[in-house]
């Protein structure tokens, strides 16, 4: 999807009309795991009567004029907040299904002991129960379980903590509650989210419109330092062996056609996996392709140890009525 140069968004459902005729201020949070997407308005309220109704369902799209608008689900409005003087009003609204008297217990901690089971049959126990319909990759869905126990926590808290036992990620899609590998729940929802690619302007300076600043911090040191990788030599008729970096060494099992090759896949790998443990902070134009546990792909036009591909762990859009639309990013190195 090509960006365009005017910000739009649109709503639907619940006083969709008041929405977009007093829209002053948005922030949307897309986060992985147990965190629903979260969503902020700020609308003008002068000369109103009466407020819009607390629990009403609502939908987004947002994007450009130009290239069109990114459907971003629905939303139950929890929260109020008028204010006087400006008169303005404060919206918070939840992705999660739950409503206000927390009927099925969403928020509910208990104490219980689980098993003998497997992972896909106790996730689909837990998100049934607050009328979720689960979405399970079918890898994750047969490992057994024993025994474990629930202590003090929420369902979808306890159901998180026990899926990242197996490098495994829960999250809450609209109406779905999805259990998959990392980078992967979109696919598994059924509404599949392609890499996101993002590059940085030759002219890249603040007050532009394409402006990008990043930071990335190292978390804990990466287990190898280093990469070899096999080429055949058909002139000598041997095996022979690239490395780059330092020992140890991540040993590439693929054998490959010449040492070019060999080299670049090496130096690939080497970049991969100096990535694990890091974590990267990217500030950009607003991009509705952007979501949590999706895949952010950094090109060329970055420095060579930020290219590649990372997983989003959190975006956060911003919009008002300046038309500034921005999107805030925060994702891990990918170790799959």
């Amino acid at each position: 999807m090509s960006m365009g140069f005017t910000p739009f968004v649109e709503f639907y459902g619940t006083n969709a009309a008041l929405l977009n005729q007093r829209l002053m201020q948005l922030k949307h949070t897309d986060a992985a795991g147990i965190e629903s997407d979260r969503l902020e308005l700020m609308l003008n309220i002068e000369g109103l009567e009466g407020l819009p109704s607390l629990g009403g369902k609502i939908g987004m799209r947002v994007g450009y004029r130009e290239s069109g608008l990114v459907e971003k689900g629905a939303f139950i409005v929890t929260q109020r907040t008028p204010h006087l003087f400006p008169m303005r009003l404060a919206i918070v609204a939840s992705a999660a299904p739950f409503s206000v008297a927390d009927q099925s217990g969403f928020r509910q901690r208990r104490s219980l002991s689980h098993g003998p089971t497997t992972l896909g049959a106790l996730f689909r126990q837990l998100t049934t129960r607050h009328g979720f319909s689960p979405r399970v990759d079918p890898e994750l869905d047969v490992i057994p379980i024993s025994h474990v126990d629930q202590s003090n926590e929420t369902d979808m808290g306890f159901i998180t903590r026990l899926a990242a036992r197996f490098d495994a990620v829960t999250k809450p899609i609209n109406e779905l509650y999805v259990l998959a590998k990392r980078g992967q729940t979109k696919s598994i929802s059924r509404q599949p989210i392609p890499d996101v690619s993002l590059s940085v302007t030759q002219d890249n300076r603040p007050g532009d419109q394409a402006f990008i600043s990043a930071k990335m911090e190292d978390t804990a040191r990466a287990k190898y330092q280093g990469a070899s990788a096999s080429w055949w030599d058909g002139g000598t008729g041997k095996q022979r062996k690239i490395e780059v970096g330092v020992a140890p060494f991540k040993i590439l099992r693929q054998r490959f056609q010449n040492a070019d090759e060999a080299r670049a896949a090496a130096e690939g790998e080497l970049r991969r996996v100096g990535r694990e443990g890091l974590k990267l902070t990217i500030d950009c134009p607003g991009n509705p392709l952007l979501a949590a546990e999706g895949l952010l792909l950094l090109d060329q036009t970055w420095p060579a140890y930020m290219q590649g591909r990372w997983s989003i762990d959190t975006v956060t859009h911003t919009f008002d009525t300046t038309q500034n639309y921005r999107s805030s990013i925060a994702a891990s190195g990918l170790s799959i």
